[in-house]
Parts: structure tokens; sequence; C-alpha cells
């Protein structure tokens, strides 16, 4: 007979069962469906633990100790990363926050994910700068043009890649927009009319919290509720490698109009048009090195993603 002793507490099953579910969906998951290189020296199953940590922007070590079924809490913003990390579809989804006893902040959607196809687009696309958006202004792939547009985006930290964060935050961005009041406008505008269908969700509720926290201007503009639907236009940048470039922005919805997005810049003149390619040419000048995405992972150990 099982004495009150001996039984395990129903936690204790949960995080064993969460850690068991976290292990398999990672080991199901080749580098290659969500654009890491596989490496000559590979020998796990699917994903490293420190490729999930990297693609969720949570710390190795953390996202580690969940898969040891160590006593950890985790917020639902957390849970929403792992989800797509892992490609999950909507019924692994739900038994993800079931398991975690959470409350999904987006129950019944499914999770975007840029699969090969996206990438592969992005890379056909150049000159031309393109990248992969949500309505958060999350940037969740771009090419290579993109990446050198405003600002190096290599250098800068996934959980970071965020326009609006960029716009306000980041110097070489900031110096790259040639009305910067204007896109600070506009940008937060936007932010607000897609947050009312988010009012609730934790991601976009850090967000928010973070960009009042580093910039007083973002706060500023922000109590004037100032409202703005999705809209195309021409932006003018100041490029530190080639100069003014003239460019026809272009949002292309992958779903509904509140969901992710394929924005492109086209050149929207003669100067322009030779100024991307110049951008082109000065990025395929560069040394190559290996992509390696250990040491990125390795630099967000301990880091927690904002509940």
């Amino acid at each position: 007979m099982t004495t009150a002793a001996t039984e395990v507490p129903e936690t204790d099953v949960r995080r064993h069962e969460l850690a068991g579910f976290l292990r398999s969906r990672r080991e199901r998951i080749t580098p290659e469906q969500v654009g890491l290189p596989r490496g000559r020296r590979r020998r796990t199953p699917g994903l490293r633990r420190e490729e999930v940590a990297q693609l969720s922007a949570v710390g190795v070590t953390w996202y580690t100790w969940l898969e040891q079924a160590r006593d950890i809490q985790v917020s639902p913003q957390v849970l929403d990363s792992l989800a797509r990390a892992l490609l999950l579809d909507r019924s692994e989804r739900t038994h993800l926050f079931s398991l975690a006893g959470a409350v999904d902040p987006a129950p019944g959607s499914d999770c975007p994910v840029v699969t090969p196809a996206f990438h592969e687009m992005l890379r056909r696309l150049e000159p031309f700068p393109a990248c992969i958006q949500n309505s958060r202004y999350d940037i969740l792939a771009y090419n290579r043009t993109y990446g050198r547009l405003l600002c190096d985006l290599d250098a800068v930290a996934p959980e970071d890649r965020n326009c609006l964060l960029l716009a306000y935050t980041n110097e070489d961005w900031r110096a790259s927009v040639v009305d910067l009041p204007a896109m600070h406008r506009v940008m937060a505008a936007k932010f607000r009319a897609a947050m009312a269908e988010h009012l609730a969700e934790p991601a976009w509720k850090a967000l928010l919290r973070r960009l009042e926290a580093v910039s007083p201007e973002f706060g500023e503009i922000w109590a004037r509720h100032e409202v703005v639907g999705p809209s195309n236009r021409t932006k003018i940048f100041r490029n530190a490698r080639v100069g003014l470039l003239r460019l026809d922005h272009t949002d292309l919805w992958l779903g509904p109009s509140a969901g992710p997005r394929l924005v492109t810049y086209v050149p929207s003149d003669e100067q322009s048009r030779l100024g991307v390619e110049r951008l082109m040419e000065t990025i395929l000048a560069e040394p190559r090195a290996e992509p390696h995405p250990e040491p990125l992972a390795a630099a967000l150990a301990g880091s927690l993603a904002e509940a």
C-alpha cells in the first residue's frame, strides 16, 4: 500500500513530464528546419540545448535546468518562445502550457514559423533588403542587405532585434534614419494600434515596459495615444556604407493583418538601385566566417526572458 510519505507530488510529476516533452520535441528538429548550420561534429539528435536557448532568447543554463526537471518558474512569455522555437503545432502548444500549469496568452493561435522556404525567399530577394517581422516589430529573419541597412544586425542579440527598441536605443540605427522623429511617431502609433488586440499578452506588456524604461522619448510619444494603421511608403535612409537610399517600403502579410509579414525595401530611383547593389558588393567582400551558434547561446546563459 502506498503511503503519503512515498507519494510523488503532482508538481514533481508535471516537471518531469514537461522535461521529457521538451527533450523529445528538441530531438526531432533538424538544424536546417530552423535555419541553423549542421556543422561537422554534431552527435546530438536534433537540436542542441544551447540552440533551443538561442532560438528562444533564454539562458542556456536555465533551459538545461528546465529539461532536468528542476523546480524553477516558467513564465507564459518563455513558454510562448519555446513553442515557437520547437515548432510546436496547436495540440503540442496546448500540451506544453498544460504541463507547465500556465495560461496560454494566445490560445488557439498557430505559431508563426520562419521555414527554410522563407529563408530562401529572403535570400532570393537580394540585393533588395527584406525581413520577416511580427506585429510587435520583432525581426524574425532577414537577408544580408537588410542586416546592414540600418546597423550591423548580426551584432545585435536576438532578444534585442526589435525595430521599435532599435529605433529608440541603437545609435547606428538612429543615425541611419533621415527623419527619425517622424519614424518614431509612426512606429509608436502602429504599435499602439496593433497592441489593442494583445493587451493581456505578456510579451507585448514586457516590450512596452522595456521601451518605457529605456527611452523617455518613447514614453512621451506613447502618452499621446496616437494610432495609425498599416501603410506602405517611401523611406529615406543614410546608410553608413553607401550613402543616401530612397526605398519603397511594402508589407506583404503572411497571415492575418495583425500577424507576421514580409517587409521589403525596393529602390525608388536609379541612384538607390545602384546603392543597394553596392551595399551587396561590400557584404560579399567581407571575410566569410562559418556561423556558430554556441558563443551567442553561452552569452545568453543566466538571462531570463522578461515576464
